[in-house]
């Protein structure tokens, strides 16, 4: 049932994350959803969760299998392996950190796309995209907590 439950939350992600956009940059939802299994759930099913939902991004894409499958393994890991080890959880550092993932993510995809097909678009206009969807995602912030908060 908890599957099901993530494949209708993630596909409710990537459908609000194609209509919704600001100065046609769309934010990156799936980063939300790869962030939180981490948090939720630990290492090992936030990185299989990242990679399960990175792998169908980049299906459904048409570029080539593997950045995302990558880099929202990489989140789901990450997000888990901050929470457990070095942060105690507050609403500015889950901002600060949502943010810093989702600008890591979209390096990662940026940087794996230019590294093995062509390059998608300019440095300056990925960096300016990356940034402005680390914005729009940092407010997610607030709301994401992980499994045992500690006060």
């Amino acid at each position: 049932m908890i599957y099901l439950l993530w494949a209708v939350v993630f596909f409710f992600a990537l459908i609000m994350q194609g209509s919704l956009s600001l100065f046609d940059i769309v934010p990156n939802l799936t980063v939300l959803a790869a962030f939180y299994a981490g948090i939720k759930y630990g290492d090992i099913r936030g990185l299989a969760i990242g990679a399960v939902a990175g792998i169908i991004e980049d299906s459904l894409s048409g570029a080539f299998i593997g950045p995302n499958l990558l880099s929202k393994g990489l989140v789901g890991y990450l997000s888990s392996f901050l929470y457990q080890r070095f942060f105690v959880w507050n609403p500015l550092l889950g901002t600060i950190s949502v943010a810093m993932v989702t600008f890591a993510d979209g390096l990662t995809v940026f940087f794996l796309r230019s590294l093995f097909d062509r390059m998608p678009v300019g440095a300056g206009a990925a960096l300016l995209i990356i940034v402005v969807q680390s914005l729009l995602n940092a407010p997610f912030g607030l709301f994401l907590k992980p499994r045992k908060v500690q006060a």
